[in-house]
């Protein structure tokens, strides 16, 4: 009897092609557009990375102004970051994305024309405001219109976007300052007013109830700011996430600073953060197809550990290779975070209160990105960068502590989670256009909008109401 011929193995290359197909199969057109518009916004963010530059090359005033300026801007931040989460559950997040993203535009564009110091400041502070007040809209709209199995990746794919529009931004606004730099300021104006128009154009409200009331569903129950901080266990994955973005942050300020008391100059730096960039835009994605359905648990905990001694390891560090290498351990401890934690975010929130939940969670980076140079450069005056190093790993060491003890029950069903998930249920409002059942997904295939997880029959009358969103059956649930 003849001896079977095994199949050929695929090759790399195919292997690396359908791996790429994978990671962005399944996921709906409304993500899409949405990921489209986040590129396009961070294609355009030159000011934000150039205005100290700006401040004191171009405008000629001292480093504490540029500092006040920066700080102002992150104050705007801070302001607006709960603010946007109310008005992104009570407009609505298209709205919400609009009014950030036009305000966004006129006022980048206005600081271009500002001379006076005073008036620098003040739209300064107002451009901080408006750039951080999509944020709670983005992330909610991505939790409404993507399944909850999809949302690690989700949120990895925008993460990605993010990253690589800021590397092809810092690059192109280093260009364009060359030729002055109220040119970056109407670059930007320019990329923020496409963006608009794309959400405007593409992305339909994905609020969860929206129009369920006239079809006679219960209103949800009320969610408030109170509610978000009584909420005892998201209030203490904020804070988590506060002391890790504290981290973060200190790679824009105290890195470089401690660079340069080691005597390495700026392209030193230039050269040293790049690799934080680089390492993103090329395992963001694959790194999140390993994670993908891992316990939040251990990933959270991880992913603090290396941060925390990623930064650690600058205090060892004598070389730029060295200063390379500790700069690669945090940054994989960043590309494990960000989306595990964006789903766990979602996975606390109630359905009716995302917008509130979401920015709370901004918030906390919005006060890193204020407090974080301020705390690190009081710790290296009066202590020495190798104090500082050693207090980051002590941090990320209570911060992996902490995911641990709140975490322990995850990924099982826990009882406060479940609170916020609900049993599906019928959805008449917003019924699906497609003229034929569609048949259940085989065993062993993931759910995607062609291949849902069962049986679903379509209706013969589409409704006019928004979007459907994964969670509109479960729009009558709340916290």
């Amino acid at each position: 009897m003849p001896t079977p011929i095994a199949p050929p193995r695929p090759t790399l290359p195919a292997r690396l092609r359908r791996a790429a197909v994978e990671s962005v199969s399944g996921l709906p057109r409304q993500f899409w557009w949405l990921w489209t518009s986040t590129l396009i916004n961070r294609l355009g963010a030159f000011v934000a990375t150039f205005l100290a530059l700006y401040l004191t090359v171009e405008r000629g005033y001292s480093a504490s102004y540029a500092g006040l300026v920066g700080a102002l801007y992150g104050l705007g931040g801070v302001l607006s970051s709960v603010g946007a989460g109310v008005l992104t559950d009570r407009l609505g997040r298209r709205p919400t994305m609009l009014i950030a993203q036009l305000s966004t535009a006129a006022s980048v564009a206005l600081l271009g024309f500002m001379t006076d110091p005073v008036a620098i400041a003040a739209v300064a502070c107002v451009v901080g405001m408006a750039s951080n007040a999509s944020r709670p809209a983005v992330q909610a709209m991505m939790a409404d219109i993507v399944a909850p199995e999809d949302r690690v990746r989700a949120f990895s794919l925008n993460y990605w976007a993010i990253n690589l529009g800021f590397a092809v931004s810092s690059t192109a606004a280093g260009l364009i300052a060359q030729h002055g730099y109220l040119a970056l300021f109407l670059g930007e104006s320019t990329l923020v007013l496409a963006c608009a128009l794309v959400v405007f154009r593409k992305l339909p409200e994905t609020r969860p109830g929206v129009g369920q009331e006239a079809a006679g569903a219960p209103a949800p129950a009320a969610v408030s700011l109170r509610t978000v901080l009584r909420d005892g266990r998201f209030m203490t994955v904020v804070g988590l996430n506060l002391l890790l973005a504290l981290l973060f942050q200190q790679a824009y300020v105290s890195m470089p600073v401690s660079m340069g008391q080691d005597g390495f100059s700026s392209a030193d730096f230039g050269m040293v953060i790049a690799v934080n960039g680089i390492l993103i835009v090329l395992l963001q994605i694959p790194v999140t197809r390993f994670i993908e359905h891992r316990s939040p648990a251990m990933l959270l905990v991880g992913s603090a550990l290396l941060a925390g001694y990623g930064f650690g390891l600058t205090a060892l560090a004598g070389s730029v290779a060295m200063y390379a290498v500790a700069v690669a351990v945090w940054t994989l401890g960043e590309i494990i975070n960000s989306p595990t934690q964006m789903g766990l975010v979602v996975r606390l929130s109630p359905v009716h209160g995302r917008g509130r939940y979401q920015g709370m969670y901004s918030l906390s980076w919005s006060i890193a990105s204020l407090t974080a140079p301020l705390l690190g450069g009081a710790v290296i005056d009066h202590y020495g960068a190798d104090a500082l190093w050693a207090g980051c790993a002590a941090v990320g060491t209570v911060a992996a502590a902490g995911y641990a003890l709140l975490l322990r029950r995850l990924p099982g069903q826990d009882p406060h989670i479940a609170r916020h998930v609900s049993a599906p249920a019928e959805n008449p409002s917003n019924p699906d256009p497609a003229a034929a059942t569609l048949p259940a997904c085989p065993t062993g295939k993931r759910p995607s909008s062609a291949c849902p997880a069962g049986p679903r029959t379509s209706s013969p009358t589409p409704s006019p109401t928004p979007v459907q969103t994964h969670d509109a059956a479960r729009a009558a649930r709340s916290r």
